[in-house]
């Protein structure tokens, strides 16, 4: 009980404990986990620039392809907003049997980028051969009749051979969301949200998050406006349709805000390619 009053202590500026640091540990893409000691108040812009200097990354720029994220699944991962606080998540996993629930994952979606990227860091080849492993491993990425090949070149001294393959394979670009409600389903059911460059997926799914054989794509240039809406825990779209007046959806998912995170950052990344 006394651990984990130290853990939780109130968030008064003028105590003394806020300011005294603490160790967070975080797992990094390879896998290895570091430690940095930051201040219990310290937002997840603030942790994530101490983590920076330990990715060992050949340019520094590189690391806003990177950002801290919680560990709320096996198969999923959720990107801190800016302005959280990872030593309060850190120390709500104390008490369970993995060393941390913050990691750092990729905040990318071009592959085309990314390639040109581990083509000139050796480094940041390493994170995304890892985390493309982790992918395949979890079905994201659908290597089908190429698991073998895969499985031949899963070795840290082959990874360029390896990311040439997994680029090429279906759902190297795709981030998959938990399994949630939506309105967007007229016979009921859950929808498991997908986003990528190439558009936005609502795969159909049990209740259970069972994949149906049934699926709707949304190009990024019909989709017109989107929000959170807090009051209904939505993440609510607007589309365009042929011949058809726009059609609003609500995708009732856990992590809304991180959906539009995706969807912002999507645009901010088409915008790259246009400048």
């Amino acid at each position: 009980d006394l651990m984990q009053e130290f853990l939780t202590d109130s968030p008064d500026d003028n105590s003394p404990n806020v300011s005294s640091p603490v160790d967070i540990k975080i797992m990094l893409p390879d896998r290895e986990l570091i430690t940095v000691q930051v201040r219990k108040t310290a937002t997840a812009d603030e942790v994530y620039a101490c983590t920076v200097p330990k990715l060992g990354l050949q340019s520094p720029s590189s690391a806003v392809y990177f950002y801290l994220f919680e560990i709320v699944e096996y198969s999923f991962e959720r990107k801190l907003e800016s302005n959280e606080f990872p030593h309060h998540l850190y120390i709500q996993n104390y008490s369970t049997a993995s060393a941390t629930c913050l990691c750092v994952r990729k905040w990318l979606f071009s592959a085309p980028l990314e390639s040109r990227l581990t083509a000139s860091d050796d480094r940041l080849a390493t994170f995304m051969f890892w985390m493309s492993i982790d992918a395949v491993d979890r079905g994201t990425i659908r290597a089908e009749d190429r698991l073998y090949e895969l499985k031949a070149l899963q070795d840290a001294s082959r990874k360029h051979e390896y990311l040439k393959l997994a680029t090429s394979l279906p759902g190297y670009e795709e981030l998959q969301f938990p399994h949630c409600a939506s309105d967007s389903r007229k016979t009921g059911g859950h929808v498991i949200p997908t986003v990528s460059m190439g558009g936005f997926k609502l795969l159909a799914a049990s209740d259970e998050g069972v994949l149906e054989n049934q699926a709707v794509e949304f190009d990024w240039d019909t989709i017109t406006q989107y929000e959170v809406d807090e009051e209904c825990g939505a993440f609510v779209m607007q589309y365009t349709r042929p011949n058809r007046s726009p059609r609003c959806i609500k995708i009732f998912s856990t992590y809304s805000v991180f959906l539009k995170e995706c969807f912002d950052r999507i645009r901010e990344e088409k915008s790259w390619t246009r400048d």
